[in-house]
């Protein structure tokens, strides 16, 4: 197994420049997302607008394989350039149906969409860094329409496991951000019974940024128009129509415009990479390396804040004294990390190694010995 790993490593051509465990903000790219990009700008350079029809048919064969990777139907996905804009897209469909029940740690692009538009959102206690379902039950939680949860929180960590919510979510809607677990850990929206979820392809999903999509349940789309329109949000776009016009029944009506085709086709190539690995033994070896990570570190004294059992995902919050002087330390060593209040957030993902991490461990160790020399 550790063959196929370092096999796919050459894929990552930032794996030769850096000790990169920083998943969490963005990845690298492997060489087929870039292939693809190239070759619609060189289809571009060469042949203008003369691709469009081959372009059009492209973009609905990415929209085919996401719809396939969290197990959706087809006409419930769309493209959008970010999590931010899809979770905006989607609190213009349940916005007004009263107000939404978030955590305390949520990266605010989860619930500031509903706070600006007068939708009242209740908070939820954490404990000790995690995410309690309970605090979500009904019976222990103010009124509210809708559920927002990300899938794994950007800030330590704590991973949910998203059947758990759809069991009790009752009639209330359940809206998932999905950009730090999308890519790193199977999602089945159906089984989950969620209603609508957004993700960035820049970070787990490898992608880049300018990628990403939003996922809608059929019936929302059925029952809701949107409130913004283009002339791509309608059935017969072609005709040109100023007068008369139906839009259609599909969550690509949000796509207004003419497409971002060089993102799409990124976000394409990187989804068919990950399935060819398989999305459960990716997430297997998330795990593992983190849980590596994590021994490591407490073996050398530093604390770790994030999550371990259920709630373990790919990143790992660690206490530094000066959080920023650390990442600027890591970086000068060639190891990139992310500076958090607390300490640095450290991710791992399945293109990193046990040599990534003990070099990152080597890194944290020296710069703790310089401030106490």
């Amino acid at each position: 197994m550790a063959t196929i790993w370092n096999e796919l490593r050459a894929d990552f051509p930032a794996l030769g420049n850096f000790v990169y465990l920083n998943a969490a903000a963005a990845s690298p790219t492997p060489k087929p997302v870039s292939e693809a990009v190239t070759r619609f700008y060189r289809e571009m350079e060469e042949g203008g607008d003369a691709f469009w029809s081959e372009w059009l048919a492209r973009l609905e064969e990415a929209r085919i394989k996401l719809a396939r990777f969290i197990h959706a139907e087809t006409d419930e996905i769309a493209f959008v350039p970010n999590a931010s804009t899809g979770m905006n897209l989607i609190v213009d469909l349940l916005g007004g149906d009263g107000p939404v029940l978030a955590n305390e740690m949520e990266f605010p692009n989860v619930t500031l969409p509903w706070i600006h538009r007068g939708v009242p959102v209740h908070f939820t206690p954490t404990v000790e860094g995690v995410v309690r379902l309970e605090s979500y039950e009904q019976t222990n939680s103010p009124r509210a329409a809708t559920i927002a949860v990300s899938h794994v929180q950007y800030s330590n960590g704590c991973r949910q496991d998203l059947k758990d919510f759809g069991s009790i979510k009752a009639a209330r809607n359940l809206v998932v951000a999905g950009s730090q677990g999308v890519g790193a850990f199977p999602v089945d929206v159906r089984e989950a019974r969620i209603d609508a979820l957004t993700a960035s392809g820049h970070q787990w999903l490898c992608a880049g940024y300018g990628a990403g999509f939003m996922y809608v349940n059929r019936k929302i789309i059925a029952e809701r128009p949107p409130l913004a329109i283009g002339w791509k949000s309608v059935r017969r776009p072609y005709e040109f129509d100023n007068r008369r016009y139906e839009i259609v029944q599909a969550a690509r009506r949000v796509e207004m415009g003419c497409p971002a085709l060089g993102p799409v086709f990124a976000l394409g190539a990187a989804v068919h990479y990950l399935m060819g690995i398989g999305i459960d033994l990716i997430a297997e070896r998330i795990l593992a390396l983190n849980m590596y990570l994590t021994l490591q570190l407490e073996r050398e004294g530093f604390e770790v804040l994030s999550p371990g059992g259920e709630h373990r995902s790919g990143q790992t919050l660690c206490v530094v004294e000066n959080p920023p002087a650390t990442v600027e330390f890591l970086r000068e060593n060639g190891i990139l990390v992310t500076t958090k209040p607390q300490g640095v957030r450290i991710s791992t993902h399945y293109y990193n190694n046990e040599e990534d991490i003990e070099a990152c461990v080597r890194g944290l160790k020296a710069f703790r010995q310089t401030c106490s020399d």
